[in-house]
C-alpha cells in the first residue's frame, strides 16, 4: 500500500492535518478572502459537472504522463507554490521537493519559501520559480537571476496580487508569521524588525503592473514566463500577445476577490481564446482525480494542487506529501481508464456536461 491505510482521499488528509497544525497557521492555509465564496465555489464548481464516459476501449494499459514546456511529467499534475511550508512541517518546501522528485512531478517554488532557491533546488525536483512584480524591481530581478543559476525551468508570475485581498480570517484567528525567516530575501529583511519584512513585503507589491511588465519580464531572462491569475479570454489574448509561455487559470485559491469565477468554470473560454498557442494549466479547488480530468477536457494542459501537499506534509512529512501525489496519480489513472481514455492526450470529446 502507498499510503496508510486509513487515509483513502485527499479529504482524509485534511481532516488529519487540523489536529497537527495550530489553529492559526491552519486557517492560514485554508481560509480564502472575504466570506469565503469563491473558495467554495472552486470545489462545488468541480462537483456540478458530469462526466460521459466512453466504452468498450482498450484501457488496460493507462498512461498518465504527459509534456510541458518540453519536459515530462509522470501525471498532469504540479505542485502550486504555497508560501511558508515550514509551517505545515520543519523540512518544509525541501520535504515537498523530495516528494515532487520521487514522484516525477514539478515543483514550483513559492517567492515566499522558507527554504532558500538554492536549497529547494538540492531536493532533486524539476523546479519553477513563482515570482511578485515589486516596485523595487531590484529585488524581482535578483531572483530571476538567481533562480536561472539555479537550474529553474520556468517563471511563473503571479498577476493577480496588485493589492491584498481581503483576509478576515487571518485577524480573527490571530496569525502571526513574524517569527518565520523568509530565505529568500534575507538581504532584505536584515535589520528590519520583527514582522517589519512582511509589512515591507506588502507594501512593495506593485499596483502599477501591466502587460508590458510581463515584455519587460521576458527581456530580462531566457526562462519560458507564464502569468498565473488569468480568470478571463481578454486576458488570455493579451498574454499570449505579450508572449508568454503558458497561463495558468487561477483565482489565487479564492484568496483575492471573493466571488471571483471558479476556475473550472472560467477555463473552457480561456482555453478556447488561446487556441493553443501556450500551454493552459489550472489551480483552485482540484482534489479527486475526476477533476483533473475535466481539467483536462475543458483545455487545460495540467493542473496545480496546493493545500492538500500542505495537508500531507503536516502530517507525515515527506512521506505524507508523497502520498497525496500517488493518491492523485491512482485516482487519475482509474478515472481515464473509465472514461474511456489510455492517456490524457486520448479524452473524448464532449465529456464534460
Amino acid at each position: 500500500m502507498r499510503y496508510p491505510l486509513e487515509f483513502l482521499n485527499l479529504f482524509d488528509y485534511e481532516t488529519a492535518a487540523v489536529g497537527r497544525m495550530k489553529a492559526p497557521v491552519f486557517e492560514y492555509y485554508a481560509g480564502g478572502s472575504a466570506d469565503n465564496l469563491t473558495l467554495r465555489d472552486n470545489r462545488a464548481a468541480f462537483e456540478r459537472l458530469r462526466l460521459r464516459p466512453r466504452v468498450l476501449v482498450d484501457v488496460a494499459d493507462v498512461d498518465p504522463a504527459i509534456e510541458i514546456l518540453g519536459h515530462r511529467e509522470s501525471m498532469p499534475v504540479l505542485i502550486a507554490p504555497t508560501a511558508m511550508a515550514r509551517l505545515a512541517h520543519p523540512d518544509g518546501e525541501l520535504a515537498i521537493g523530495r516528494a515532487a522528485a520521487r514522484a516525477g512531478v514539478t515543483q514550483v517554488l513559492s517567492s515566499l519559501s522558507t527554504y532558500s532557491i538554492e536549497e529547494v533546488a538540492g531536493a532533486g525536483a524539476n523546479n519553477w520559480f513563482q515570482l511578485y512584480v515589486y516596485k523595487d524591481r531590484a529585488i524581482s530581478e535578483h531572483l530571476i537571476h538567481r533562480a536561472e543559476e539555479a537550474g529553474y525551468r520556468a517563471l511563473m508570475v503571479t498577476v493577480d496580487l496588485p493589492v491584498p485581498g481581503l483576509r478576515e480570517n487571518l485577524t480573527r484567528s490571530g496569525f502571526d508569521p513574524s517569527g518565520l525567516t523568509m530565505s529568500n530575501f534575507t538581504e532584505v529583511a536584515r535589520g528590519r524588525q520583527e514582522g517589519g519584512f512582511f509589512a515591507y513585503i506588502e507594501d512593495n507589491l506593485d499596483a502599477s503592473l501591466t502587460w508590458d511588465d510581463i515584455e519587460w519580464l521576458r527581456s530580462i531572462t531566457d526562462l519560458p514566463v507564464l502569468v498565473k491569475g488569468v480568470l478571463r479570454a481578454d486576458d488570455a489574448v493579451r498574454a499570449v500577445e505579450a508572449g508568454v509561455a503558458g497561463i495558468v487559470v487561477s483565482n489565487h485559491g479564492g484568496r483575492q476577490l471573493d466571488t471571483a469565477i471558479a476556475t473550472i468554470d472560467a477555463l473552457a473560454d480561456v482555453a478556447a481564446a488561446v487556441d493553443g498557442r501556450c500551454e493552459v494549466l489550472l489551480d483552485g479547488g482540484v482534489r479527486r482525480g475526476t477533476d483533473i480530468v475535466k481539467a483536462l477536457a475543458r483545455g487545460a494542459r495540467a493542473v496545480l494542487v496546493g493545500r492538500p501537499l500542505l495537508w500531507g506534509l503536516a502530517v507525515a512529512g515527506e512521506s505524507g506529501a508523497y502520498d497525496v501525489l500517488e493518491m492523485l496519480r491512482a485516482e487519475v489513472e482509474n478515472a481515464l481508464a473509465l472514461c474511456g481514455a489510455p492517456s490524457p492526450g486520448e479524452l473524448p470529446p464532449h465529456l464534460v456536461t
